[in-house]
């Protein structure tokens, strides 16, 4: 099998798929009467028990599912700035921040006596179980408590949590959210702030020396012996993983605009284009809703019924044509002339027809 697209029309889903004529021979024994196609969800396959009542957890989860952005970069590269500002133009949705810096392990007494020579910046300085466990509660639609960590004590118990709600997007901000791949797997989009080193740099003496109450002399050690280093080691090479690299920060106005509309985008679509990437959304116009509006109304005769649902299931097959394999193909016109069109890759393509909920159709 080489592809498979799913077209999604309100009352039919058509998982088209392009094979070739060995796979559709097998296809052909193999099948007898209708066939019914599942989902394939998180490696669990979703299918009806019965016909016409499809499974509601699959549903609900549906549903549930939030757009989670990754957040990477060194310290004091302007992460924070990003996600504000992305927050900012994100008024119309629910959006909440959850930082990996709220996720370090409380430091042992011993550790305590010798806090100077901690690395914050290893990846075993954070609780990544914990960070899992809360993404896997909100992404069920669960709310969650971030605990809050308090840098002068370095214990997470000082300060209240912070409850966090399930909402439309989650943002994962934190200079090792890439690191993982568990974590990683659970982002739509990865962005990485690329800030020159000497600025990552003033900016830390200013917050530590504010912030943290540090003196100059000990920033600059941790920064030699630690927060250099380990930007080297762990966190530069997570920048491979970015789906956008970010110049400059919150300074590259161009580039959050973008990202911005990309996200609108994603979240302006179908709930299950959320989840299946390979799945495609008829736009609904006049004419659809019309024959929906037919093949709904308990007053329609079987006829129209039948008349109505072969025309709507006709548009959704020609869509559906227009995304099997082309190459491009020049022929030659009775005239003379050269033409460029188009011919398929494959010889076959099979349909498998899924209907939807059975409470649509009083049938």
């Amino acid at each position: 099998m080489v592809k498979r697209v799913t077209l999604w029309c309100h009352l039919y889903v058509f998982v088209v798929f392009f094979m070739d004529a060995k796979s559709v021979e097998d296809m052909i024994e193999a099948s007898s009467g209708v066939h019914f196609s599942g989902f394939h969800m998180n490696g669990l396959e979703l299918r009806n028990t019965q016909v016409g009542h499809p499974t509601t957890l699959a549903a609900e989860e549906m549903h549930k599912q939030p757009f989670v952005i990754g957040v990477a970069g060194g310290a004091a590269s302007g992460k924070t700035t990003v996600c504000d500002m992305i927050i900012q133009q994100l008024h119309d949705q629910r959006v909440v921040l959850v930082n990996q810096d709220s996720f370090y392990h409380d430091l042992t007494e011993e550790e305590l006596t010798r806090v100077h020579e901690y690395n914050f910046d290893h990846p075993d300085a954070f609780d990544t179980e914990q960070l899992l466990c809360a993404m896997e509660k909100l992404r069920h639609g669960q709310a969650v408590d971030i605990p809050k960590y308090d840098f002068k004590s370095y214990k997470n118990n000082v300060f209240p949590a912070r409850r966090v709600n399930p909402s439309d997007v989650i943002i994962l901000e934190g200079i090792l959210i890439f690191h993982d791949p568990r974590v990683r797997e659970l982002m739509n989009m990865k962005l990485f702030v690329d800030t020159d080193a000497d600025v990552r740099l003033a900016r830390r003496i200013r917050r530590d020396t504010v912030e943290k109450s540090r003196d100059i002399g000990t920033v600059l050690d941790q920064y030699s012996k630690f927060v250099k280093p380990a930007f080297d080691d762990f966190i530069l090479p997570t920048k491979k993983y970015a789906d956008i690299i970010i110049p400059r920060g919150g300074d590259n106005h161009v580039a959050i605009d973008l990202i911005v509309q990309h996200i609108c985008t994603k979240l302006g679509q179908h709930d299950l284009c959320k989840i299946y990437p390979n799945l495609y959304v008829i736009q609904s116009t006049f004419q659809i809703r019309g024959m929906h509006t037919l093949i709904r109304d308990s007053q329609t005769t079987k006829h129209d019924f039948v008349f109505y649902a072969d025309r709507l299931i006709r548009l959704v097959v020609e869509h559906g044509l227009g995304h099997l394999p082309f190459t491009e193909k020049q022929v030659t016109t009775p005239t003379g002339s050269v033409y460029t069109g188009v011919d398929f890759c494959k010889r076959l393509c099979g349909v498998s027809i899924i209907r939807r909920f059975s409470y649509d159709l009083n049938s």
